[in-house]
């Protein structure tokens, strides 16, 4: 081990476990909140089961306002709501309160697309069968659409690791920020290259297992 990283070994490790710990939390908030959400937005669309235009302008305003935020201003924007909710605006911790929307939102529109991908004879068969709305969503949709929603996660866990290295802002600590803080403003330019090459290694291993789990899903 290089003695950089020996000497900033503790501080690497915790560096990672928060954004472990940022990515986690914001990751449950996309499957939780945004696969609902999206579904919601594909079966209140035009022509769909339960086509509902008010409802899909407002959700889809609602996504794409939060998508069309800059990061940087959104978790600024999103203090007072933070505080609001988990007692104080800086932290780790707080780190994922806007991590957590722009997570949901981001998912919500690729579930969306992904469902959209699903082809419409699949769902006339199922309506033509009486099945309910719900066993059309977890015995078809979900089913025909997995891999997709699968590679749209990956897609956005990528994305969310990306988000965490702007979370240093509010004190939300790691990767990102300690490459920043311990490597760029303390002119240690090995540091800051071993963490980059520690974010690179962590999407790539992410996307792969991503991808190999997109491709067996997909039975095609």
């Amino acid at each position: 081990m290089p003695d950089v990283l020996r000497q900033y070994e503790a501080e690497i490790w915790r560096a990672i476990s928060e954004t472990f710990f940022m990515v986690g939390v914001s990751i449950v908030a996309a499957v939780l909140i945004g696969l609902p959400i999206g579904t919601y937005l594909f079966l209140c669309g035009k022509e769909k089961l339960l086509e509902n235009r008010v409802v899909y302008n407002i959700l889809n305003l609602a996504v794409n306002t939060i998508r069309s935020f800059p990061f940087l201003l959104l978790v600024v924007f999103l203090i007072p709501f933070t505080r609001l909710i988990v007692g104080t605006a800086i932290g780790t911790v707080a780190a994922t309160v806007p991590l957590s929307i722009i997570a949901i939102a981001h998912y919500a529109r690729l579930v969306e697309q992904s469902l959209l991908d699903v082809p419409k004879g699949v769902i006339e068969a199922a309506v033509s069968m009486g099945a309910s709305v719900r066993r059309i969503i977890f015995s078809f949709l979900f089913v025909e659409a997995r891999s997709g929603l699968v590679l749209g996660l990956t897609t956005s866990i990528v994305s969310f690791i990306s988000y965490s290295t702007i979370m240093g802002v509010v004190g939300g600590g790691g990767i990102g920020d300690f490459a920043i803080r311990y490597g760029y403003q303390q002119f240690k330019t090995d540091l800051m290259l071993y963490m980059i090459f520690i974010m690179i290694i962590l999407v790539q291993l992410i996307q792969m297992i991503g991808t190999a789990a997109a491709r067996w899903l997909d039975k095609r």
